[in-house]
């Protein structure tokens, strides 16, 4: 199913759309501070290979093994998405005329 989204008639709210086009859905530009945390004298794993896009940036990526003594990280998703959040839709006219 799609979400019906109000034509804007050219107002400039969705510049060039067109009654009855479909929009994909999008997701607002955001990021997602990871909490810290520490490890003492246990051994933990933090890989570096997620097999696809990597929640860390590379300037704070970590190589893949054993961790002895204390560890802190102190990451944060990458910034990403478009300029506002909104489900598929279909660009619906709302006031029906009569003919």
């Amino acid at each position: 199913g799609e979400f019906i989204r109000g034509w804007d008639d050219g107002r400039g709210v969705d510049a060039g759309r067109v009654i009855l086009s479909i929009q994909g859905w999008l997701t607002g530009s955001h990021y997602h501070n990871i909490r810290s945390w520490d490890a003492w004298d246990n051994t933990v794993l933090v890989p570096n290979d997620r097999g696809g896009d990597s929640l860390l940036s590379t300037d704070n990526a970590v190589q893949e093994g054993a961790i002895n003594g204390k560890f802190t990280s102190q990451y944060r998703t990458e910034l990403s998405g478009g300029n506002e959040t909104r489900p598929r839709n279909i660009a619906f006219n709302y006031i029906v005329r009569a003919a």
